[in-house]
């Protein structure tokens, strides 16, 4: 665990923009809820991270195991960013993303086709939860604010595991809560009350940002996750908080 990881802390803990913290709200069919604003998702995406996701997931590519030539599988894999970022490490030899937003799927396949990497990076529809490829299979695998959005976290993390090669990795990109207090009082008050007005004026889904705020506020992070991590058998888990630690990477070995 990183020096600068910090145990999960409750947003209501000293924070007075909010009389309560927000209740977890489901994630049943979650997927619909993306495909609805899947044109306007990436758009989305770099305005309201103030362009920072770009630079998160870079940041994931230089965590990738060693070795050439990798087999790479992206979960909740969206518009297909995360699985182009880690391909254009030029480490890779091919990847797979899933996903069952089947309209996202269609505008990460347009990416892809436009680059002319459709021979070596294939979209499908599949579940993170359930994912459909062997044991043993790939040697990363990764998921990129997808994490949050599961039913059975624990499952899902252990499917990771599965699918890995013996000395593979795993690499989550999640939102997380700044440790700082001063801090975690802006970021709240941004994703409480200003994130999901912009979300809704540019995407026309209010729902949907509200839904952002109540995931993150609601998601173990920091030594919490790590801990999910272990117990679904990972080892050497590390934690890296990103931009003040609004965000985090998490890697863990098999």
């Amino acid at each position: 665990m990183s020096e600068t990881d910090k145990p999960n802390i409750r947003p209501s803990d000293g924070d007075s923009t909010s009389g309560s913290s927000p209740v977890s709200p489901s994630r049943y069919q979650v997927w619909k809820m993306f495909d609805h604003i899947a044109g306007r998702y990436d758009l989305l995406n770099h305005l309201l991270s103030g362009n920072r996701d770009k630079a998160w997931r870079k940041k994931m590519t230089g965590l990738l195991p060693e070795g050439d030539r990798l087999r790479l599988l992206d979960l909740a894999t969206g518009t297909a960013d995360q699985l182009l970022a880690l391909y254009d490490s030029g480490r890779a030899a091919g990847g797979v993303g899933i996903d069952m937003a089947e309209k996202m799927l269609a505008i990460g396949r347009d990416k892809i086709e436009a680059r002319g990497l459709s021979d070596c990076l294939d979209l499908q529809t599949g579940n993170a939860e359930e994912i459909p490829f062997g044991s043993d299979s790939f040697d990363a695998v990764s998921i990129s604010f997808g994490i949050r959005n599961m039913t059975d976290v624990a499952g899902t993390l252990s499917e990771m595991r599965r699918i890995l090669k013996p000395g593979g990795r795993a690499l989550i990109l999640e939102f997380s809560l700044p440790a700082s207090w001063l801090m975690r009082k802006l970021y709240l008050f941004y994703f409480r009350h200003i994130l999901p007005r912009l979300g809704a004026v540019i995407s026309g889904d209010r729902s949907a940002y509200r839904y952002l705020n109540e995931t993150v506020e609601t998601f173990p992070y920091g030594e919490a996750f790590c801990r999910l991590m272990t117990e679904a058998g990972f080892h050497s888990v590390v934690a890296h908080p990103l931009t003040f630690g609004i965000a985090t990477i998490y890697q863990g070995d098999k």
